[in-house]
């Protein structure tokens, strides 16, 4: 089987406002969104640096998946 790969990160999870962080809402909802669009996430890795938190990760789906 061949795949699609896709790298993420939290910039790419909606700001709960304007000053505001990424809540574990936002967060949630993105990785569901993933999810419907077929992908997997494979590997997901959180930092947490002077309160602020962010992670990276990678996710998978077999070639020829809609977007």
């Amino acid at each position: 089987m061949k795949w699609d790969y896709k790298v993420f990160d939290s910039k790419d999870v909606k700001r709960d406002g304007l000053l505001k962080g990424r809540s574990r809402e936002s967060i949630e909802r993105f990785l569901n969104g993933l999810g419907e669009d077929g992908w997997e996430v494979v590997n997901i890795t959180f930092r947490e640096l002077e309160l602020r938190s962010s992670f990276t990760g990678v996710a998978k789906r077999p070639v020829g998946e809609d977007d």
